[in-house]
């Protein structure tokens, strides 16, 4: 249990800065000369780059454990963010956030890996990957409008600066404060493998399985990309800020109502996905509800889906191989958040970007595998 606290302290520290930065990344790129057009590859490049992290990530925290990928992704993304905030051209802006997409592409499967292995079983897994959500989510509560208001107090400089300081010396804390999980014993080794042989399923994923996150992160670089560009928000930063932070509160509420860890991981991200794609719906048509109702329905929406497909995951997935499960969930976001601000800096002036997301959002509900993977979920 100690280690999961420190691991949920390090996982606030990183995600505020992270979050701090959505609603200053695509102005801090307008001060620069970037068109929509290039803010779009600017965001997204971060995460395609993803890619080639996330396959190494996947085979090295297996073999080599998730204390050394997370200490090393935190420490290079703070001084690349400290070198993020020198750039004077868009171009050199694309050039930092590839390279930081590349680095921070260990962050999220060591971290899944590392929780899902002290895990005593299913349900204590569900708990710790709500737990992992609700921390996440307390960050990125505060952190949009902190970036915000760091950015209208000190300027991009300064507050890339700062943010990246402290991404740095999290990593430095996270040396001394973190503990890599134990061997399991050669007991427990011969019943994991039992197990695994008893679910068939655990060793081979089905692919469509992916396509829920990938629609789900496209439907989110997409928010991340038009929201601050939307007219009513463009003349202050803090209200880009604000509105991000009502997103994370929608999240908050539902990751809060810890009853809903007894109902089925499968369960929770069919429906949630399909309320998230009827709100995007309803945003591309211009529906009556108010932009911060939409954006909290959002939240509540996502603080139901994240943790129930990080659970369905490992529910599937045998313990010796979490590190490469994790880094094929990572791999589907990335893709998923590459696509997303694409589509929409390249498409806006022809379709709602909003339905887009709601179109990604189906595919993925529509071809999701239910005979396969719902006889290795008990939860």
């Amino acid at each position: 249990m100690k280690t999961a606290i420190w691991l949920y302290l390090f996982i606030f520290v990183a995600f505020f800065d992270l979050h701090a930065q959505y609603p200053i990344l695509s102005p801090f790129a307008l001060s620069l000369g970037a068109t929509p057009s290039f803010i779009g590859l600017i965001l997204g490049v971060y995460s395609i780059t993803h890619l080639p992290g996330n396959l190494l990530a996947g085979y090295g925290v297996d073999r080599y454990g998730s204390k050394k990928f997370l200490v090393v992704s935190l420490i290079a993304a703070g001084f690349l963010l400290i070198f993020q905030a020198r750039v004077t051209a868009p171009w050199e802006l694309l050039v930092i956030r590839s390279i930081s997409g590349f680095v921070l592409a260990f962050l999220s499967p060591a971290c899944l890996a590392m929780l899902a292995k002290i895990a005593r079983d299913q349900i204590h897994q569900g708990k710790l990957m709500s737990g992992n959500g609700l921390v996440h989510t307390l960050a990125s509560v505060v952190s949009p409008a902190a970036g915000a208001v760091l950015v209208a107090k000190f300027g991009f400089t300064a507050s890339f600066s700062i943010l990246g300081w402290g991404l740095v010396a999290t990593g430095i804390l996270a040396i001394f404060g973190l503990k890599e999980p134990g061997v399991i014993h050669e007991k427990e080794a011969v019943a994991a493998v039992a197990n695994v042989r008893a679910q068939p399923e655990a060793e081979s994923i089905p692919w469509l399985f992916f396509l829920i996150p990938l629609g789900m992160s496209c439907a989110q670089g997409i928010l991340f990309f038009e929201l601050p560009l939307m007219q009513s928000v463009q003349a202050s930063i803090l209200t880009s800020g604000i509105l991000f932070s009502l997103v994370s509160l929608g999240a908050l509420l539902t990751l809060s109502l810890l009853f809903l860890n007894r109902y089925s991981a499968y369960i929770r991200t069919l429906l949630g996905c399909l309320g998230l794609a009827m709100i995007f719906f309803g945003m591309s048509v211009n529906w009556s509800i108010p932009l911060y109702v939409s954006l909290f329905l959002i939240g509540m929406a996502k603080g139901i889906i994240l943790p129930s497909i990080s659970t369905l995951l490992a529910n599937i997935t045998s313990r010796n191989r979490y590190g490469r499960a994790f880094s094929l969930l990572s791999i589907a976001f990335s893709i998923g958040a590459f696509l997303g601000p694409i589509l929409a800096g390249q498409l806006r002036l022809e379709v709602s970007p909003y339905f887009i997301a709601f179109l990604s959002l189906m595919i993925g509900i529509t071809l999701l595998p239910l005979g396969r993977i719902r006889p290795a979920i008990s939860t």
